[in-house]
């Protein structure tokens, strides 16, 4: 018992030494416990794969190739090790043969991409940088209306991640998003998304999944960092230091658009085989009665309109995907610039969590295809995917279902019941 008072005595002398030592002790408690449940869920995983690499494949089948293209640049230089320790074993243990190709510098995916074999499936370990440049050399390339069919799997590797909201089921443990997102892949399971077409005069085109953005606060988005030494006030702060310099800030383009297209049938899902009475009678109905040939629909005529607005954006509907639609567009959201200095600070928050979001107070057109016109000068810079491309005058055109990406099945199903 003295010896016990002692030791309390001690540590009431001694109460700076004694609280920083006990702050550290739960400290590093907390972060092996935390390494523990990693490896914990990396276990399982691995676990869960090893039964897809059981599986007897016949005589005639080769092992199926995969081809990884991983930028190691993403998630400030944490991907690979990312990727090795959470990804890879899934891989490996699943049974493909993996083809891994790293990156050395910005935009290198568009040349590899023109430079790959066919494989049976592709991988993307990246950010949305990484999805974007991938996505635009596999459609650059002379066979992309073959090669386009060949499924894609992303692991959501970069500091941005936008398509994995849609993919993937939400998870805080960056471990067990990896791994799901993985064991997606092995699991088969895919959904057809939609891409954005841009093209300019003069450059071959670019291909996004998500968006296309232009206007202020993309250009507030782009400098955030710059205030790092404000912590959470960081981002009120650069659009309050943006209404300082400019206001009000306005973004002045004429656009010219054709509606929305009907949305044709997955021919990717094909019908069950009718029986053999059925279809002799089918084709005698044919045979005495010939159906009429069909006239050909003229195309919608092309609106146009001028806008002045804080912001304009061009975006798929991959981000809120309905698999059951009945027709194929592309959202245009025109968010007014008659907003207070008040209105732009408190939007321009929610826009840095939410970029896809879009206000009531907004213009929203439907369209399948339109033309973008900008001033010739001092247009800025455009957001294609979260990445930086000169703003210029440009022709979107969305490519309804164009590829097709593993997609965690628990999510699947809970889009068709959306759908419903």
């Amino acid at each position: 018992m003295a010896r016990v008072l002692k030791v309390l005595q001690t540590l009431r002398n001694h109460w700076k030494k004694s609280l920083f030592g006990a702050s550290v002790v739960s400290y590093g408690g907390h972060w092996l416990y935390g390494k523990h449940c990693d490896n914990l869920l990396r276990r399982a995983a691995c676990h869960e794969a090893r039964e897809f690499g059981r599986q007897v494949i016949p005589a005639h089948m080769l092992v199926k190739k995969a081809t990884v293209i991983l930028n190691p640049a993403a998630c400030n230089r944490k991907a690979a090790n990312l990727f090795e320790k959470n990804a890879a074993p899934i891989l490996h243990l699943g049974g493909y043969e993996v083809t891994l190709v790293k990156t050395d510098y910005e935009g290198q995916a568009k040349k590899l991409l023109d430079l790959m074999e066919p494989t049976d499936l592709l991988i993307v370990a990246g950010g949305d940088g990484t999805l974007q440049e991938v996505v635009t050399g596999l459609l650059r390339r002379p066979d992309q209306a073959s090669i386009s069919k060949t499924p894609i799997g992303f692991i959501p590797l970069g500091s941005q991640n936008s398509l994995s909201q849609t993919l993937h089921s939400p998870s805080d443990n960056r471990v067990k998003h990896i791994t799901d997102a993985t064991l997606s892949i092995l699991k088969g399971d895919t959904v057809p998304l939609d891409v954005l077409q841009i093209k300019g005069e003069k450059d071959q085109p670019v291909f996004a999944l998500t968006a296309l953005r232009w206007g202020a606060y993309r250009d507030v988005a782009a400098n955030v960092s710059k205030y790092w030494y404000l912590g959470p006030l960081k981002s009120k702060a650069a659009h309050l230091f943006s209404t300082l310099k400019e206001w009000p800030q306005s973004h002045k383009a004429s656009l010219t658009y054709q509606g929305p297209t009907p949305r044709p049938p997955d021919l990717t899902e094909k019908p069950p085989r009718p029986p053999l009475l059925t279809r002799i009678i089918n084709r005698l109905s044919l045979y005495w009665a010939p159906p009429e040939q069909e006239v050909p629909q003229e195309p919608e005529p092309l609106e146009e309109v001028e806008v002045s607005a804080v912001e304009l954006s061009i975006a798929t509907q991959n981000s809120n995907l309905n698999l059951k639609r009945t027709e194929d567009a592309l959202t245009v959201c025109v968010e007014p610039d008659t907003l207070s200095k008040g209105d732009f600070i408190s939007t321009g928050s929610i826009k840095m969590k939410d970029p896809s979001m879009c206000p009531e107070s907004a213009l929203q057109l439907m369209a399948s295809r339109l033309h973008l016109s900008l001033p010739q000068e001092g247009a800025g810079f455009y957001n294609i995917d979260n990445e930086a491309y000169e703003a210029m005058p440009v022709e979107v055109m969305l490519l309804p279902r164009k590829l097709h990406f593993f997609c965690n099945p628990a999510r699947k199903q809970e889009l068709l019941s959306e759908a419903q």
